[in-house]
């Protein structure tokens, strides 16, 4: 069974920085992309931050110089570093990886920034 776990999460001040991590554990092959998004409270999940096969990054506007995202291949694991977080950064954040034929999501995990 296919799995993701996220980890690195926390409370930190605004100006702070995180590293998240997601581990994709099971039977995984040929990943099309890996991503990440975020549920604030209140609000919609939103899209943050995707890694395509070939090493292609896109963000979205509101962390874009602030987040890079990168991955070790060897190990399946995402990586979503987060600079200069602000509180309306404050969020769950959720990995995703895109599959042929399916999504795999993690559980998530919480970041609060404080102000």
């Amino acid at each position: 069974q296919e799995q993701l776990v996220e980890s690195g999460g926390g409370l930190v001040q605004s100006g702070g920085s995180l590293t998240l991590s997601c581990a994709a554990s099971g039977s995984i092959f040929n990943i099309y992309a890996m991503g990440w998004y975020r549920q604030a409270p209140g609000k919609q999940r939103e899209w943050v931050a995707t890694m395509r096969c070939a090493g292609s990054t896109y963000y979205a506007d509101s962390v874009k110089g602030r987040f890079t995202i990168s991955r070790d291949s060897a190990n399946n694991t995402v990586y979503l570093r987060m600079n200069s977080l602000k509180p309306e950064d404050t969020a769950v954040y959720y990995c995703k990886l895109v599959l042929p034929f399916s999504e795999i999501w993690g559980q998530g995990i919480q970041v609060t920034v404080s102000s």
